[in-house]
Order: structure tokens, then sequence, then C-alpha cells
């Protein structure tokens, strides 16, 4: 099975590219702003997207697991691990970056050494050693030896791997035409409209699974950010969103 390495313009990976973001802007890899590098992690695909580049699949699970921590770390209660201690959404993340700058940082010194082994002679003649090999080689009896049957085996293992290369799904990328900040727009609106939103209206808003987790992430934006309120519905997992000024502090 043949391996694939994937090279992107400038990184080689998405960790490459979030320790540059790190690095860049003198962050603590220990204490990363997640709102902040995913905002950049997530701009950078969009460039390449047009630019007509390809994002390779890493890129595209690494942007998703960002978009999973930062929802994390926008919910109101934390995660409590068995011995009552609060679980850091990004601990993760963080020691996947960690060995992989600890591989990172050897990388040069491996390189110089392959620089060196280059530079060093190497035993024998390989050119004259070829052209032996080739000389004691008949071609012609090898050819004697080839019937039919031969050659339709060689012709049914070149089918079954065709096939096999051909039934290999290609990975396909779907650009939604979502954003948090566009959907954080839409709700304000639809609030100041008709002063309260049930869940069902959010649903409504965009009808569709990407579309419902683009306006929860958005709602728990807002929340955080003070621009709105929810208020408890009539039944189970049923609520209302309204307008934060509509409410004055008691």
């Amino acid at each position: 099975m043949r391996e694939f390495e994937i090279k992107l313009p400038l990184f080689e990976g998405p960790f490459d590219l979030l320790l540059f973001f790190i690095e860049r802007d003198e962050l603590d890899i220990y204490d990363i702003p997640i709102s902040k590098i995913t905002k950049d992690f997530l701009e950078y695909i969009g460039e390449l997207e047009k630019l007509n580049i390809e994002v390779a699949s890493e890129f595209i699970f690494v942007a998703s697991s960002l978009m999973r921590i930062k929802s994390k770390m926008l919910l109101p209660r934390p995660q409590i691990d068995e011995e009552g201690n609060e679980i850091d959404p990004r601990e993760e993340l963080i020691q996947h970056l960690l060995e992989y700058k600890k591989y990172k940082s050897v990388v040069p010194d491996l390189s110089e050494r392959e620089e060196s082994r280059l530079l060093l002679e190497k035993r024998g003649n390989i050119e004259k050693e070829i052209k032996k090999l080739a000389e004691t080689t008949n071609v012609e009896a090898e050819l004697q030896n080839v019937d039919l049957y031969k050659l339709l085996k060689v012709f049914e293992k070149v089918m079954e791997r065709f096939e096999l290369e051909s039934s290999v799904e290609a990975h396909k990328i779907i650009k939604y035409p979502y954003t948090i900040e566009g959907q954080k727009e839409i709700i304000i609106e639809k609030v100041k409209a008709n002063s309260r939103l049930s869940f069902e209206d959010v649903i409504a808003i965009t009808p569709n699974k990407i579309g419902v987790i683009y306006n929860l992430l958005a709602i728990l934006e807002l929340l955080q950010a003070g621009e709105i309120l929810l208020v408890g519905g009539l039944h189970f997992n049923d609520f209302f969103i309204t307008s934060s000024q509509n409410h004055e502090p008691a």
C-alpha cells in the first residue's frame, strides 16, 4: 500500500499551522485562546479554497475538532471528571501540539545528518553492477517462457487492482453558506422583529443539521456576550430567546 505525503503552501500539516499561529502571536500553548486560533485556522482554509487548492482531510478534521472544543468552552456547565475536577476541553489538543512540537524540534538535526550522509562515498560501483546484471539476463529466453495463461493471470491481477482503486470513494468537501457571525446577526434581527424566538423558530431559520449547529453556536456566543437571554418554555427542551435589553436588572 502506497503512502502519500500531503504538503500545502508553507505548512505540512494542521498542527504545523497551529504552532505557527501560537508562535506568531506569542500565545501560551498551555492556555490557548480557542476562539482566536479557530478563527485564524478557518480563515487560512478559506483562503486555500479561494485559490482552488484542495484542502487535506486532516485539516478539515482539526477544524471540526477546534469547533467542538470552542462549543464546549461556551457551554455554561463545565465537564467534571470522576475526582470532581473540571475537565479542560483543550487538554487533548495541547498534548497533541506538545508532542508534534517535540518531534518537529529534531527535524533540523535529522536533515543535517541526512545531508552529511549523502556526501559520503558509497561502497562499490552501482552503475557497473547494474550493467553486469543486464548482460547476464537473457531477455529473449524469458520471453520464450511467456504463454497465454501467464498473460491472462497478469491481466487479471491488473484488473483487480484497477477495480479496487476505482471503488475507493473520493473525499468531497462541501462548503456551507453559514458563518457564526452571520447567524448571530440573523438571530438578533429575528429577536428584534418578533420580541422573542422559540426553539422551533430557530430551526426554521435554517432547517438542516449544519444550519442548526451554526445557530446554536451563535446563540451560545450571544449568551456569553450578554446580548440575549433564554427563557424556559412550557415543554421539556423548549426555550425562548429574548433580547437582554428588554430585561432591566432588579
